[in-house]
């Protein structure tokens, strides 16, 4: 593009224009954005620390102020108002108006505000109405303390910023789009907001996190204090109302029912997550109803919808704001509480400094007034001439009473010291005093009215100089007056991740065509391996030894001959792969036992050494880290004394992947048939249970519940009366405060239980052993009257408790050894009776119940004809791996 320059009327005598009026296209760009962004940052999109308010906010309180009577005002009346303030148009004033609303902070509303809840649109504006609220008025306006300025037409006067004495910006919130930047300040809570104001004007150190108008749960791990480069995540709240149904209760920051149930309804077209119905049931309150598909877990269900729904959100703050007018910076939610808390202390100080001008004011004209009418100085002007006499008689008379400060004190002088001098405006007024006030002068009631002034004026100079108590009291009064009914209403948690791969619903299934060496998807018409989700990974295993790990697609190719095939977890510690290989280098035999815990994807390795003609003898891929027998046969020409042996996995230790293994034999082998599966050499695992989320986990967090081997139960034992013995579901979620008793089950454990009768009226004790044989089913073992209660349940094998109980109006207690209070009997018995009505509580006496764990055996016993391996190895005693 070429330069232009401007037309000019004025040239030089060479006909060229004046070299310092080129403008250039470049430079003409240049200010005119510069221009453009300053506008936008400054006038539109960021607020001002000083109100925290941007400029079409703090138009329309400006203009609701001056409109305020008390009364509602229709909202198109108030944004005509505003348009004499803000020239951008009604739209943008209304949708601002309306936002404000919502807030329930400032603007009183009445009517069709919209619904912030489902989304729907406020009513028009000629339908609804708003006023101030009273905290608005009391802090938020002041003229005394406010700086003005015109108005954009030069008609009005409006304020730079309102002198505001609470940090709005924190309260409400705000987001704001600018030219090559942004804002988003989270909202926090108003009583948090009061209480951690008083904690900077202690000298603590304050304390903020948000909180949102819509409830949920929030993790300020990396909060940041509202930072660039922090981050928090929002979770909706989610209950499990049976095996069929789970309903959103609280929405996440910035979701509206509408939008999260189109996030929920696109996972299940994309098969994320399997639901049968969503349903919409708010009103005043949410409910967001989800009925599942069957044989869905509801427990599942929730991580999933966290996982892949707007259930959950991350939320990135960037406290961006404008100070000292003409700047935008980036700071934290603790310097703006900071700034704000000084703020208000200066604001409390000017409108004290003030008061106390107005009242010294009143005090030396109620001074003047008294002597002026008591000591009938208004008599001397009778014979005064002019106006200038009637002024000077009066300030003869007046100093005869009064000593002024710019005047010296004498020797004996008992005249009233006055806080200033007597000034001409204040003789004129004296002169405007009617003489029907005069008439009805009463000097008991003036010296009153001084006396108070006095004691109000003495008030206003303590505040002064105890500025800090006071500031904290006028907080304390706020909080006192306006904080009731708002409390938190997000919860502060710490979100385990979710394991996305655990809980992806199964919306694929798993081919292979092992001849010719593709996995995949779309392979309907080979042999079908598994379910599994479209963001799983695949693990092969080939013939000639090499291992793959890909990405689930529709057909992929990893190399023919493949002898396994299975979906591969990450991390995985217990799944443990037996193989014998013959290396080709040697002719030797080699055994290994191996994990696969991480690997680079679409990448071979080699399991055996990777000499030419290595190649697989037997393979079994084991979830639990069983060992198998196997026998081996060898080679009839083979030199050997001994061509038919056993050989035993479980004498081998798990190495690594790349690990070389051990030699079974030298001689050449015929064939590897298995004969006997194996137990687990890995142990049990350990397992816990979170005490504050109820999920279970091996880190050692919360409450340990047992070691889990192959098999294993798991006793559930509720306080509703029931118990369930089911198996072992890492992504089972239980209720912590609703659970006696959670563990491994044990066949020979014994529950003990104290409850109340509803029906009969009377306490009674049971002591019974898990007969039901159903897992995964709940069994009441109390009677379902609607008023029974369970009070205590464990499996300790000698429970002691201390029970107490009213008996007229004295607490009487006693020590119950249950053992031998009653015989164990069958779960559906009434039990024996303890005490005649109900007990206020019940103490135990033991330590608490801890499940021991059995460490693996040296070597797994045999006998066992469960098969090893995975689906695609179902091998039974006898059977051999064709592989070669």
């Amino acid at each position: 593009m070429t330069e232009e320059t401007p037309h000019t009327n004025e040239e030089n005598q060479g006909g060229q224009a004046p070299e310092d009026n080129i403008i250039t296209l470049t430079g003409m760009y240049e200010d005119y954005f510069l221009d453009y962004a300053s506008y936008v940052i400054l006038e539109r999109a960021v607020p001002t620390i000083e109100d925290g308010l941007k400029p079409v906010q703090r138009r329309i309180l400006h203009a609701l102020n001056e409109m305020h009577d008390g009364r509602y005002h229709k909202v198109a009346n108030v944004i005509g108002q505003t348009m004499q303030y803000h020239p951008h148009g009604d739209a943008a004033i209304g949708d601002a108006l309306v936002n404000m609303g919502q807030k329930d902070l400032l603007i009183d509303p009445q009517g069709n505000w919209g619904n912030t809840l489902t989304g729907d649109r406020a009513a028009a504006s000629r339908y609804i109405e708003a006023r101030l609220t009273k905290f608005a008025t009391e802090v938020v306006f002041n003229p005394q303390t406010t700086e003005w300025q015109t108005s954009y037409d030069g008609r009005k006067k409006e304020p730079i910023n309102l002198p505001v004495k609470f940090p709005l910006l924190l309260a409400q919130g705000t987001e704001g789009i600018a030219v090559g930047l942004s804002t988003r300040i989270l909202p926090h809570n108003f009583q948090e907001l009061c209480k951690e104001s008083i904690k900077i004007l202690q000298g603590k150190k304050p304390r903020l996190y948000p909180d949102f108008p819509t409830g949920g749960t929030i993790d300020v791990s990396d909060y940041n204090w509202g930072k660039r480069g922090g981050k928090v995540k929002i979770r909706a709240t989610i209950e499990k109302i049976d095996n069929k149904f789970v309903a959103v209760r609280e929405l996440p920051y910035g979701m509206t029912t509408t939008s999260l149930i189109e996030s929920i309804i696109k996972a299940n077209d994309k098969g994320k997550i399997k639901i049968k119905k969503v349903q919409d049931n708010t009103a005043a309150e949410v409910e967001i109803l989800i009925e599942l598909s069957p044989g869905i877990s509801p427990d599942v269900t929730i991580d999933a919808l966290y996982a892949f729904t707007n259930c959950e959100l991350s939320v990135s703050p960037n406290a961006c704001i404008i100070m000292n007018g003409d700047k935008p910076y980036f700071v934290s939610v603790l310097d703006i509480l900071q700034h704000i808390t000084l703020q208000t202390k200066a604001l409390l100080k000017m409108e004290l400094d003030i008061k106390q001008k107005e009242l010294e004011e009143k005090l030396h004209f109620a001074s003047l007034e008294k002597v002026f009418i008591r000591e009938r100085i208004y008599r001397d002007i009778e014979e005064a001439g002019d106006f200038t006499e009637v002024l000077d008689l009066i300030r003869a008379g007046l100093e005869k009473y009064f000593l002024e400060p710019s005047s010296k004190k004498k020797r004996g002088d008992k005249r009233i010291p006055l806080l200033r001098d007597i000034t001409e405006d204040d003789i004129v007024r004296l002169t405007e005093i009617r003489i029907k006030r005069i008439s009805k002068y009463n000097s008991f009631k003036a010296d009153e009215r001084i006396a108070a002034l006095e004691e109000e004026l003495k008030q206003v100079k303590f505040d002064l100089e105890h500025l800090t108590e006071y500031t904290i009291a006028w907080y304390e009064d706020l909080l006192k007056k306006y904080g009731k009914g708002r409390d938190r209403k997000t919860k502060l948690d710490v979100f385990e991740k979710v394991k996305v791969a655990a809980v992806a619903a199964n919306n694929a299934k798993l081919y292979v065509d092992r001849k010719e060496g593709f996995v995949g998807m779309g392979l309907k018409k080979e042999e079908f391996v598994t379910e599994c989700s479209d963001i799983d990974d695949v693990i092969i295993i080939r013939k000639d030894g090499v291992l793959t790990v890909t990405k689930i697609s529709d057909k992929t190719f990893v190399g023919k001959n493949i002898i396994h095939v299975a979906v591969w977890k990450r991390g995985d510690e217990r799944t443990t792969y037996n193989m014998l290989y013959l290396d080709g280098k040697t002719g030797r035999t080699m055994g290994k036992r191996f994990n696969v815990r991480s690997i680079t994807r679409d990448r071979e390795y080699h399991l055996t050494k990777g000499a030419k003609g290595s190649k697989l003898l037997y393979f079994s891929a084991n979830p639990n880290g069983e060992a198998e027998l196997v026998n081996v046969l060898l080679s009839p020409a083979s030199k050997a004394r001994v061509k038919d042996f056993d050989f035993d996995f479980a004498e081998l230790a798990i190495k690594g992947r790349s690990s070389g293994g051990n030699i079974v034999t030298r001689y050449p082998v015929r064939k590897v048939t298995l004969k006997e599966a194996g137990k687990s050499t890995l142990g049990a695992i350990k397992i816990w249970m979170d005490e504050v989320s109820g999920r279970l986990n091996t880190e050692e967090r919360g409450q340990f519940i047992g070691g889990f081997d192959t098999g294993d139960l798991i006793l559930v034992i509720n306080k509703d009366g029931s118990y369930e013995r089911e198996e072992l579901d890492m992504n089972r979620k239980y209720d912590p405060k609703g659970v006696w008793f959670i563990g491994k089950y044990d066949e020979d454990m014994v529950v003990s239980a104290v409850y109340y009768e509803g029906e009969r009226g009377y306490t009674l004790v049971k002591r019974f052993q898990i007969e039901t044989s159903s897992p995964g089913q709940s069994f009441q073992f109390i009677s379902d009257s609607r008023t029974s209660k369970l009070y205590y349940a464990t499996v300790h094998p000698n429970p002691e408790v201390e029970v107490s109980y009213r008996v007229k109006r004295a607490t009487e207690s006693k020590v119950v050894q249950l053992a031998d209070f009653i015989d164990v009997k069958g779960w559906k018995s009434l039990g024996n009776r303890l005490h005649e009505g109900k007990l206020t509580s019940v103490k135990e006496l033991n330590e608490p119940f801890v499940p021991t764990v059995k460490e693996p055996a040296a070597k797994a016993k045999r006998g066992s004809t469960k098969p090893a391996g995975g689906d695609d190895e179902k091998l039974r005693p006898g059977q051999t791996i064709e592989l070669f």
